[in-house]
Formats: structure tokens, sequence, C-alpha cells
């Protein structure tokens, strides 16, 4: 599967088990990649991916549990004190549980539960779960899906691709059904995290959430929008008038640069990964890396914000776009305005990137007034790094090593030393 999870490759055995034939049509939301005979390849691009759901094997708990710790021990050392998990299930959660009340958990968790499942379900009947166990947990958020990927040319543009005129993607989700979330997520007290990736998927996110804000601006319930790859110029000013928060990850600029142009056009591509032209309507941006798609290092989300560069510090000249990008200079006058990065107007500046993966991300989970900044007051999460990332060269950046990772005023990791997670029954309370 794509490490994005929006598309499968299964063999033939696969296919036959689950009748996926010539005549199997494309489900809702989903489709099957076929030959020019019509055949089904075994590519199977997201909602598609449920056709084979039943032969592929559930993790058992121990199994869950292990991808957990080995993940728990790896975020201390890139400095993350917290994170938004995405789309989470109430299996996960009462792992994470468990695992806070045995004091194995050096980290604090923001949930944004499966919209989809059984957990939307039971938190609507509960209500939010906020600062469990000292600020470990919080479960508070609702995560859906609008559209797919756009390397599996999933997400939901309003034009076709330029790389595949038959195709404007997929819509996962009808307005509608985003509608109701969004309505019962404001009722409950609960935020809503929605992925929208195109164009198109962006717009019938906005649109609804504006008809579940009944005209008024919804600041007070911070809804967000995942990811924000490409968007039409019309839906810039929307944000900031809805009140909603784009939630964006530079790294994925960075990944998708080479290709990105081929899906999008010349045109539609200056409205991808547009964090100054987004800032400049007077919204903040959540920063994250969507890890495991992108690697879970902040300080490469930081470099990607300031540099829209890969880490060879390509592309620094027009001749680096021709050469990697494969573009022509047809029609474009100023070929300064490419050089030092990839459409380098977009960049943020150091204090936004730095905002934008510290206090900027606490505010989009209601949670400023505890974390983001150094304040008295404030819970004791800090970061010790071996370079100043706010005066250093851009590409020593890069080479910046987390020292010391600092959770709840207590060392989770020093670097050098091995992390080693107490097995204390009484927890961390």
């Amino acid at each position: 599967g794509r490490i994005d999870g929006h598309a499968l490759w299964v063999n033939g055995r696969v296919l036959m088990h689950a009748g996926i034939t010539k005549e199997t049509k494309d489900p809702p939301g989903g489709r099957i990649i076929r030959d020019k005979e019509g055949n089904p390849t075994g590519v199977l691009i997201d909602k598609a991916q449920a056709l084979i759901s039943d032969f592929i094997p559930e993790p058992t708990d121990e199994e869950l549990e292990k991808a957990i710790r080995l993940a728990l021990a790896e975020c201390p050392k890139y400095g993350l004190t917290s994170i938004h998990d995405m789309g989470v299930s109430l299996e996960v959660i009462k792992l994470y549980k468990r695992l806070i009340k045995v004091g194995t958990f050096p980290l604090r968790i923001y949930v944004a539960v499966d919209g989809e499942g059984d957990a939307w379900e039971y938190y609507l009947r509960h209500g939010p779960e906020i600062g469990y166990a000292n600020h470990r947990l919080t479960v508070r958020s609702v995560k859906l899906v609008a559209d797919g990927a756009l390397g599996s040319r999933g997400a939901a543009l309003l034009e076709p691709y330029s790389d595949d005129l038959g195709n404007r993607g997929l819509t996962r989700l009808r307005s509608e059904e985003i509608l109701t979330v969004a309505q019962s997520a404001i009722v409950r007290g609960f935020q809503v995290c929605t992925h929208a990736i195109g164009d198109r998927g962006n717009t019938l996110v906005l649109d609804a959430y504006e008809r579940a804000f009944k005209g008024a601006n919804g600041a007070e319930y911070r809804f967000r929008v995942e990811h924000v790859q490409v968007l039409d110029q019309q839906d810039f000013p929307r944000f900031k008038r809805l009140g909603v928060i784009p939630s964006m990850q530079p790294t994925h600029c960075t990944s998708h640069m080479y290709w990105a142009e081929a899906r999008l056009g010349p045109k539609r591509v200056r409205g991808s990964y547009a964090w100054r032209s987004l800032l400049n309507t007077g919204v903040i941006i959540c920063g994250g890396s969507d890890f495991p798609v992108e690697h879970p290092n902040p300080l490469f989300g930081f470099y990607a914000a300031i540099t829209r560069q890969d880490a060879e510090g390509k592309p620094k000249t027009w001749r680096d776009l021709k050469q990697f990008f494969h573009l022509s200079s047809e029609g474009i006058k100023d070929t300064s305005a490419f050089t030092n990065g990839w459409y380098p107007k977009e960049k943020m500046t150091r204090e936004e990137a730095l905002q934008a993966f510290t206090i900027w991300g606490a505010y989009s989970a209601f949670e400023e007034d505890l974390k983001g900044s150094i304040e008295v007051g404030k819970l004791a999460d800090l970061v010790v790094l071996s370079k100043d990332i706010m005066m250093i060269d851009e590409r020593q950046i890069l080479e910046t090593e987390v020292l010391m990772t600092i959770l709840d005023g207590k060392i989770v990791y020093e670097r050098d030393k091995p992390v080693v997670l107490s097995e204390s029954k009484k927890g961390e309370e």
C-alpha cells in the first residue's frame, strides 16, 4: 500500500478471492485501476480498498501495543512532546490509557477519533474527554476524510488532472455527510478535522462548515481542514472569514514538488502549498508532519517551511527547475521569481514556522494556555537543540539535533542515552 493509505496494490489471487473482476463497478469514493482492456490491475484507490478489507487480518492487541510502544520510544528523539493523532479507534484509545497508567507514555496526545467508526458514536454519547492524566490524553475532535491523495490522483479537483484528463479525483464523503457530523460536533463540543487535498475537496469542506456555522464566524469551534494542498483562489479568504484553521504539513510541499506541476499544470499549481497566501489573509497555520507519511522530525518541517527546497538545497536556480521539474520557460518572463525555492513567494518566515509547530499547534487543539510557549504557569514541556535554528544558516537546520526532551519537568530523552520508559504502576501523576 501507499504510505499515505490512499492506495493498495494486491496480487491476482487476492482479486480472485475478493471476486473483483472486469465487471466489478467502482464503489462510491473509490476507484479500481484497470488496464486497457478494463481488467483490474490490483491497484485499489481510496474506498475501493474496502473490497478486500475482509481478507486482511486485524492486528492483534499484542501487535498493536508493540507498534505503539515503538512509536512512543521514537517520538522524544525528535523533540516531540505533543502529537495530534488523527482517525483513532476506541481500541487504540484504551491502549493509550493503559500505557499512561503504567507510566510508559512520554508524550501528550490530542486525539481526533475516526468519524466513520464506532469511536465517534461512543464519544458523541459520552462527550469530550479533556486533560486525562494531567493532560496526557485529550479526546475532543473527530476526523473525516473528504477526498483522496494527489500522488494517487484521488484528490478531488475542480478541473481534470493535467496528466490524467479523464479524472477529477474522488470525493469520499458528500457535503451532507460532513454537515451532519459538523452539526453534531458543535452541539456536543467537538472540533471537526477534515482531510481535504484537492481544490474541489477543500471547497466541499468549507461549504459544509459554512452551512454548519449558519453564516456566523465559527472561530470558537476551531474546525480544521487537514492538508489544504490545492486551493481555488476564491477559497483563500474563506478560512479567515469562517474561522477555520488550515492544518498543513510543510514537508508535503518539498516531497511533492517534483511531480505536483505535472498533476496540476502551471496555473493551478500556484495555489498549492500556499502558506504565505493563507497567512496574508490573517489566519494561523497549524504545522505538522503527517507521519508516517512524512518523517516525524519537526525540524524537517521547519526547514521546508522557510526554504521550499529539498535537503540538497534544490531548486536554487531556474536551471534546477527545468532539470528536476521538467518545466518549460514558455510564458514565464521573470525566471528570478523561481530561484531559491519552489515558488518561493509562498515561504514562511522563521518566526511563523516556529509558531506553526508550537503555539499555533497548541491553539488548534484549544491548548494555548497550557503549552506552545515557555511561560510561567504552563506545562514544562521543553526541548533543547544543538543549534539555534532561528539564527544559523538554513542548511544547518537539517544537521541540528535534539539534545534533550523534557515532559512535565522530567527528562524523557537525552542524546547518547537510551530511552527508558518507566514501568511504575503508579504512573506519572
